[in-house]
């Protein structure tokens, strides 16, 4: 596993690993940031793992720069076998009016039917680099390049609480209400952050979006 260990302010290290975004890298960076939290070191405050280097912030009272960045250069990291398996969340999503704000426009970008555009969508399933931007919100990789989108010209004051997205190369769905440029091409019923469940999907999982009717949506959203 090949990564290095740079300063990263005064009292934070960034482990690199491969300058770019491909599973090969995300199951390196998983192995590392699983490894670390379960150690529980000494004067580490957070652990915060991305596409392909983890933040690491630390307490100098508590322990010595020099010594944690040699300990986290020379710590041995292996991803252990029950963490390769595939931890599959489905997220049902009305891909109808009301809730695709922004179906028309994609399609008409795209060239691409409704029809065609759900079914490239729930086709296969997205795996979860990392969590951030929001509380709850899922970086996703794998989206289909026929669904590549541009992000909106003027970003909309306020996107519904499970909006699905496209943006650019990306797809996710924003978990509260909040400001965003994403176009929205449906709506989840389910609640993605919680006091009691702060995220319904971790880094590692995979998502399967499928596909809801509008009495659907509104059976769930009721329940």
């Amino acid at each position: 596993m090949s990564f290095k260990v740079v300063p990263y302010g005064e009292s934070a290290f960034l482990i690199q690993f491969a300058d770019e975004i491909s599973v090969e890298t995300h199951l390196q960076v998983k192995a590392c940031y699983q490894q670390l939290k379960k150690m529980h070191i000494h004067g580490v405050q957070s652990l915060i793992p991305a596409y392909n280097s983890i933040t690491v912030m630390f307490d100098q009272q508590e322990i010595e720069p020099k010594t944690l960045k040699v300990f986290l250069e020379n710590t041995p990291y292996k991803l252990a076998e029950e963490e390769l398996t595939k931890n599959i969340v489905e997220i049902p999503v009305c891909y109808e009016a009301p809730y695709a704000l922004d179906m028309e426009y994609v399609s008409g970008e795209l060239n691409l039917s409704t029809k065609e555009i759900i079914d490239i969508h729930t086709a296969d399933p997205y795996l979860v680099y990392m969590i951030g931007f929001a509380p709850g919100f899922m970086y996703l990789g794998g989206l289909d390049k026929r669904l590549h989108t541009p992000r909106k010209q003027t970003p909309r004051l306020q996107i519904p609480a499970g909006a699905v997205g496209l943006a650019d190369q990306q797809t996710g769905v924003y978990p509260m209400i909040t400001p965003g440029g994403w176009q929205i091409i449906g709506q989840t019923p389910i609640s993605l952050f919680s006091k009691e469940k702060p995220s319904l999907v971790a880094m590692g999982d995979y998502v399967q979006f499928v596909s809801i009717s509008v009495a659907e949506f509104e059976k769930l959203k009721n329940t």
